[in-house]
């Protein structure tokens, strides 16, 4: 596979977990407490994905590019989304993140963080 670069890596995202039988809800949503890239419906289980693409490995590459500050910002995020969206509160939630490395490989955490994380 092709390295991903720029907006072409949530679009490409998106594709692909559309493939694999995800449902979109939401993209690039924003509100004062961050961003969200994709909000998607996986069976009854509300998906918020974090999309990363690193154009060189350093750093710890796009995966590790998720961490601890990162994971606040999207989990606080999702709770304003979830205000907005009540109905969706009381699905199964899960963080997934999406990583395009820069040797072209594309890498799918399921479940890479939770709320509980942030009790």
């Amino acid at each position: 596979m092709a390295a991903v670069r720029g907006q072409d890596a949530e679009r490409e995202a998106e594709r692909y977990l559309l493939s694999r039988g995800l449902r979109t809800l939401e993209r690039n949503w924003r509100c004062p407490r961050g961003e969200l890239d994709l909000v998607m419906q996986d069976g009854d289980t509300l998906v918020v994905v974090e999309v990363r693409q690193r154009g060189h490995a350093g750093y710890g590459g796009a995966a590790g590019s998720v961490d601890r500050r990162k994971q606040r910002r999207i989990a606080a995020a999702t709770l304003a989304w979830l205000q907005r969206h009540p109905r969706q509160a009381e699905a199964p939630l899960r963080f997934d993140v999406l990583a395009y490395e820069a040797d072209g490989r594309r890498e799918w955490l399921q479940a890479a963080f939770s709320m509980d994380d942030f009790a």
